[in-house]
């Protein structure tokens, strides 16, 4: 249902209603003062506090994220850039291991001691966090943003009933509410997250809940202290195609009445649809396409968007197989010359092969990072529709 819900008109899947622009590789890359103990950062301010000033809540400027590995350094996250505004939903696709996890673990400082950040910024509400150190961290967590992990049941204690392990997370960021106090945001967040009868459901246990009504339980923590910005890591992947669809109408629901911002990680396409404002392709540590859902859809222009579109069972109506990118993402211990895409792509170019291609603007918020856009390039048909390349 979900993965053919791009043949429906994208209006009529979800409002297209908010974009942004890529912030392009014209940045300075140079990391602002003060991680080697230079001038410390201005005290951090919420969305509130500050009165919505910033356009933008969060903006990430060339990071780079490596981590270090018993073969060697392992380069996760390459030079990306991206901003999100207040109430935006932006979508991050692509297969496994491209690093969308490692970018957002990055932003909220979650990564494991061998990894670090080499290059670049990270600013929220803009203020620069890029060196903020885990104490400080710790009091943007929470209540600036919060994350929604892949499986339910890893983040949940099966020995612990739901409705304290909700309170705990109330507790943390509310040490002076009294025990009805809790008692009672508990239960608002089960309702605000769907969770029928509260009441008797709050003393029940994590083996007593359904795939779905466990992840509900996950949103229900994530969203303890209102956070400005919602990560929302692969929200849908164990659960089965109509509880994907009313887990991603209930972000979408809690995101217009919260007007929380969400980035959302999936590595399929079909998902995303049914929510996003924006969308960002990434591949081999790179984002290679960032537009509105509507140009990504309907224009894509990188040909990693056209092999992610193409593999959908939307496009395979009449055939025998579905398609298949051929051959297997690189490895990221040592990426390779040029466009990392170029031995997997059967439009590579032979400068595909010798020098990475820079963003190319198509629109105000639509980029990819192709030669095929480079006015030298031959012309191009898409296989998936749209504009060709000329």
């Amino acid at each position: 249902i979900l993965r053919e819900s791009i043949l429906i008109p994208l209006w009529d899947i979800t409002e297209l209603v908010f974009s942004g622009m890529l912030q392009t590789g014209l940045l300075n890359k140079k990391r602002d003062k003060g991680c080697d103990g230079g001038t410390r950062s201005a005290p951090f301010f919420t969305r509130a506090e500050k009165g919505l000033k910033m356009e933008h809540l969060l903006e990430v400027k060339n990071l780079s994220v490596s981590i270090d590995g018993p073969s060697g350094e392992v380069q996760a996250v390459r030079d990306v850039s991206f901003s999100l505004k207040k109430g935006e939903v932006l979508a991050i696709v692509g297969e496994s291991g491209c690093g969308k996890s490692v970018l957002c673990k990055s932003i909220m400082k979650l990564l494991p001691p061998s990894a670090k950040i080499k290059e670049g910024s990270i600013c929220v509400n803009g203020q620069d966090i890029t060196c903020y150190r885990e104490k400080e961290m710790q009091k943007l967590r929470g209540r600036v943003f919060s994350m929604i992990f892949q499986d339910p049941m890893t983040s949940l204690n099966p020995t612990i009933k739901i409705g304290k392990q909700i309170g705990e997370a109330v507790v943390i960021h509310n040490k002076n509410y009294t025990k009805e106090q809790v008692n009672k945001k508990v239960l608002e967040l089960m309702e605000l997250v769907g969770i029928s009868h509260p009441k008797e459901r709050y003393h029940q246990y994590p083996w007593q809940f359904s795939g779905g009504m466990r992840q509900r339980c996950v949103m229900a923590i994530a969203l303890a202290a209102d956070p400005d910005i919602l990560f929302a890591d692969e929200p849908t992947t164990a659960l089965d195609v109509t509880i994907q669809a009313q887990i991603l109408d209930l972000l979408r629901e809690i995101q217009m009445k919260l007007g929380t911002a969400t980035i959302l990680v999936s590595h399929d396409l079909g998902v995303v649809a049914r929510v996003a404002d924006r969308v960002a392709v990434m591949y081999a540590g790179k984002i290679v396409e960032i537009g509105t859902a509507e140009e990504v859809y309907y224009d894509p222009r990188h040909p990693y968007t056209w092999g992610l579109m193409r593999s959908l069972p939307a496009f395979a109506n009449g055939k025998e197989s579905l398609y298949t990118i051929p051959g297997m993402p690189p490895t990221l211990i040592d990426p390779p010359k040029g466009d990392a895409f170029a031995c997997r792509n059967e439009y590579a170019l032979n400068i595909d092969y010798e020098e990475m291609p820079p963003m190319f603007k198509i629109t105000d918020t639509h980029y990819a990072a192709t030669w095929l856009l480079d006015p030298r390039a031959p012309q191009i048909k898409s296989p998936v529709g749209g504009t060709a390349h000329e």
